[in-house]
């Protein structure tokens, strides 16, 4: 130790000790964040929660399209209308590069990334034409 006087060792280092009244006010604002931190944990915990709804579809050949020997399947809802493509080209075994256009209802065409159950919701039956032409738009 030094020939200084410990306030005075408190005064010049560079990290000085916390009263007991700022420690208890950390201590206070600490509980909120833990609440915080659960709730967030939580939340973040339900979003990457798979949702295992099953939505059903019946896809409809169109045109030359193939037909299919069962029209009527079960997706899960949260899967993106891109795993509907991917499903139905294995299931005319189509190569990526064969043509294939896909319709909600006879009247647009989905998005890729677009979430089935939207799609489902957003007309209350989902029923997926399918051709290997361009047939609406």
């Amino acid at each position: 130790m030094s020939g200084k006087s410990p306030s005075a060792e408190l005064a010049s280092s560079p990290v000085t000790k916390a009263d007991s009244s700022s420690t208890t006010i950390g201590a206070n604002h600490d509980q909120p964040s833990e609440v915080k931190e659960q709730t967030l944990d939580e939340l973040v915990t339900s979003l990457k929660a798979k949702d295992t709804s099953k939505v059903i579809v019946r896809f409809s050949a169109i045109g030359n399209a193939p037909i299919l020997k069962q029209s009527y399947y079960k997706i899960t809802g949260s899967n993106k209308f891109q795993t509907v493509i991917q499903f139905l080209r294995k299931e005319l075994k189509y190569q990526g590069s064969d043509p294939l256009f896909l319709y909600i209802n006879s009247a647009f065409s989905p998005a890729p990334d677009e979430i089935v159950a939207n799609l489902y919701k957003a007309s209350g039956h989902l029923i997926i034409n399918y051709c290997t032409t361009a047939a609406w738009g």
